[in-house]
């Protein structure tokens, strides 16, 4: 496997540099290897898009579970559609539509099954014939085929060859999305080179509606549509299991194919297509996406090793294929009400995995994209305007309310106090305490009842809890800077509503009943709950102990002392315990109780600094670098979500992290690399520096700030933004004096 690795990476930069004849100093997207993720639980997409593009259009797999929730997986070698739309890295499945399939021989519509595809139109690949890279997909199909993809932001193009002498075809599949059941799709044929339809289809997303426009290079021979596999006519089909199969004539051996899509209807996927799909030169549209990528990648510079570089820029790859373009070239999109908003003065995203992306990626962005986040936000906006909340887990024109907590809160309060512009403030407060004291909202009536979530009310009870308080903690402070002190008395009490849970005795957070006893029996080992009472999401109470970004300094003070938070904080490493009969497959990664596979412990390592004890985050967070990012396909130990797991080891590796989701501290951990810029608006750079960095030397003894000695152990969001160089001075042997004191520690606003 590792062999095939490198093999594909040079194959990839050869490429590359024949065809985007670039330098190979700003091809950073040389360094990408978008496998990295595809196996294992990782979950990521693998195909070709362009930064946050409406399109993801890559290989389709037989869905056969979890791990096949993006489409494709590395342990599969089946291939039956390249469809235009997919998820990267998380739980659950979905899409997968429009499925274009290119095959040679008898006309059939047939997919085949994952035993049996004899005759079919599916195909078996092998991975030292299959490329990807920024941008670019290619594959030598075994059914004689060679395919070529590449993407604008809504127009996926398509090249196929066709070897040998046999007939060639290319079916379109409406029908086998991934884990999405089709109840309503159409295919009009408009001349020999065109056809449009649609598919609606309900899935994690219920309902889904796509919309497209296609044009082929080369006339259609015949055009035959199906329905359930049966024939049915030639010219247009309305129903639900809707295929069709253009045939070529037999001297046709390249075939091109450009396919928009629409969240709004055909004539929009074909204003799609005349926008950015107005060239048959295949080569020059894969170019102007590895531009785009390019472009984005070098936001940020490091200089490291070979395998660091790969790693580092394939995380930053995989940060922005999520949130996804939503909206055609005119501002049009379909809103959770499915109805058409035009005359947008944003532009529209979906695909926001909160829960994940609020803690690392989020506040990534405010930092190397501020400029998208405006539209970011007013997209947000705009779901409260279609669905009378603030988004959860948003996919397409479904609020899919999965995971616990209002995440976007957060992420709006955060972008605001950071001095964002190019949104409604006074809107988005607004909305914001509305969705926090939402009846409908997952246990908000029992929150607001009791100040506390109890556990006999609901299951997962606890951690819906513990997301609503650092979703409100956000929410007062941007209150309090707005000079709304009412809306910030009551949050931030609700914000420190953590404290109901934590029991002395055991110094662990406890599941608490309505009449104020302790939930019971009760062991913080146990991750088999599934929705009983006193459970949590995707985690036991020892990772949930912990999880209080919004302060720190609150649960230090719960435990009486630095030293026993110190001291429970160590054991978290190496604790062990029976976990249960039925372990959820996203806890992962467990370094003792902490598992980096799921996202709620990503802030835990960064605490140390908080109780003086700097050098324990550099250490833990260096081991955890090491462990859980690797160059290969399984590179991953848990779910990629959209970003939030590789955001987490692009801040780690630069040595910056924020803990509270709300309040741009930036704790100072161990930096990967010996030097990195980072490039900010207006053309400023940051750059961190750490002398004498190695493996070895994972510990800081002492800092510079633009040349100045620098004894705090974070940096605020302003000293980032204003552009600087803060260097660290790095050693085997850790200096424990090194943010001991108070007044040197990282902080929560209040």
């Amino acid at each position: 496997m590792k062999n095939f690795i490198k093999k594909s990476a040079l194959s990839m930069l050869l490429q590359t540099a024949l065809v985007c004849n670039i330098s190979a100093q700003s091809d950073l997207a040389s360094h990408v290897n978008p496998f990295i993720g595809s196996g294992g639980h990782g979950h990521v997409f693998v195909g070709a898009n362009v930064p946050f593009g409406a399109v993801q259009l890559g290989p389709q797999n037989i869905h056969k579970g979890w791990d096949w929730t993006s489409g494709y997986h590395y342990s599969d070698s089946i291939v039956i559609a390249f469809s235009h739309t997919h998820l990267s890295g998380t739980g659950c499945a979905d899409l997968g539509d429009v499925g274009i399939m290119p095959f040679m021989g008898e006309i059939t519509p047939e997919v085949g099954k994952q035993k049996n595809i004899s005759g079919t139109t599916s195909s078996y690949y092998r991975h030292e014939k299959e490329t990807a890279e920024p941008g670019y997909y290619a594959v030598k199909l075994e059914n004689g085929v060679d395919v070529e993809l590449t993407a604008t932001e809504r127009v996926g193009f398509h090249h196929y060859h066709f070897n040998g002498n046999e007939t060639p075809h290319i079916l379109v599949d409406l029908v086998n999305g991934n884990n999405s059941t089709v109840f309503e799709s159409g295919i009009t044929r408009i001349d020999e080179t065109t056809i449009q339809g649609f598919r609606f289809s309900n899935g994690w997303a219920t309902p889904h509606k796509i919309f497209f426009y296609a044009q082929i290079s080369e006339p259609m021979r015949v055009f035959i549509l199906f329905n359930n596999n049966v024939p049915t006519g030639n010219k247009s089909l309305h129903d639900k299991w809707v295929k069709g199969v253009a045939t070529f004539n037999d001297n046709v051996r390249d075939v091109k194919v450009r396919v928009a899509i629409s969240s709004v209807s055909c004539e929009n996927a074909k204003m799609n297509l005349e926008k950015e799909g107005d060239t048959w030169n295949f080569n020059h549209v894969r170019t102007q996406a590895r531009k785009k990528w390019n472009d984005m990648l070098s936001k940020i510079e490091i200089d490291g090793t070979d395998r660091q570089k790969t790693i580092f820029y394939t995380a930053l790859y995989h940060a922005f294929i999520a949130p996804v373009l939503y909206s055609d070239v005119n501002g049009d999109f379909r809103g959770m009400d499915d109805k058409i908003y035009s005359n947008n003065a944003f532009t529209n995203y979906s695909v926001f995995s909160l829960w994940d992306t609020y803690r690392t990626l989020h506040p990534m962005f405010t930092i190397i994209l501020p400029e998208l986040l405006p539209d970011m936000m007013n997209s947000m906006l705009s779901i409260y305007d279609q669905n009378g909340k603030l988004p959860i887990w948003p996919l397409y024109m479904d609020e899919t309310n999965c995971m616990p907590g209002y995440s976007s809160v957060p992420v709006i309060a955060d972008a605001y106090l950071k001095g964002i512009k190019g949104f409604d403030a006074e809107r988005a407060l607004r909305y914001m305490v509305s969705t926090a004291t939402n009846p409908k909202q997952r246990a908000v009536s029992d929150f607001m009842k009791y100040g506390y979530i109890p556990a006999d009310c609901i299951g997962e009870a606890t951690s819906i809890n513990l997301e609503y308080a650092a979703d409100d903690w956000g929410l007062a402070l941007m209150a309090k800077k707005m000079g709304k002190m009412d809306i910030y008395d009551q949050f931030i009490k609700r914000g420190k509503s953590y404290q109901h849970f934590f029991d002395k005795s055991i110094m662990k957070i406890h599941p608490k009943m309505k009449d104020g006893s302790w939930y019971e029996p009760y062991s913080p080992f146990r991750l088999d709950h599934h929705g009983n009472v006193g459970d949590f999401t995707e985690g036991n109470g020892w990772q949930y102990t912990f999880m209080v970004p919004q302060d720190p300094e609150g649960l230090i003070a719960l435990h009486g002392s630095d030293e026993a938070f110190i001291k429970n904080l160590d054991e978290l490493f190496v604790a062990e315990g029976f976990h249960g009969d039925d372990v959820p497959p996203d806890v992962t990664g467990f370094v003792g109780q902490y598992a980096h596979g799921n996202e709620p412990v990503h802030h835990i390592p960064y605490l140390y600094a908080y109780a003086g004890a700097q050098w324990k985050t550099a250490e833990r967070v260096r081991m955890l670098q090491e462990k859980f990012y690797t160059d290969e396909p399984d590179g991953y130990c848990g779910n990629e979500d959209c970003g939030q797991m590789s955001a987490w080891h692009i801040m780690s590796a630069l040595g910056l992290f924020q803990v509270n989701p709300s309040n741009g501290i930036y704790v100072i951990g161990s930096p990967s690399f010996t030097n990195a810029t980072i490039h900010l608006e207006e053309g400023k750079e940051f750059k961190i520096i750490a002398h004498d960095n190695n493996d070895k030397n994972v510990y800081v003894k002492s800092a510079k700030l633009n040349g100045k000695n620098y004894r705090l152990t974070y940096l605020t969001y302003q000293d980032i933004m204003k552009g600087g160089t803060l260097e660290l001075f790095m050693s085997h042997t850790p200096n424990k004096d090194y943010g001991a004191s108070d007044k040197y520690r990282p902080y929560s606003a209040r």
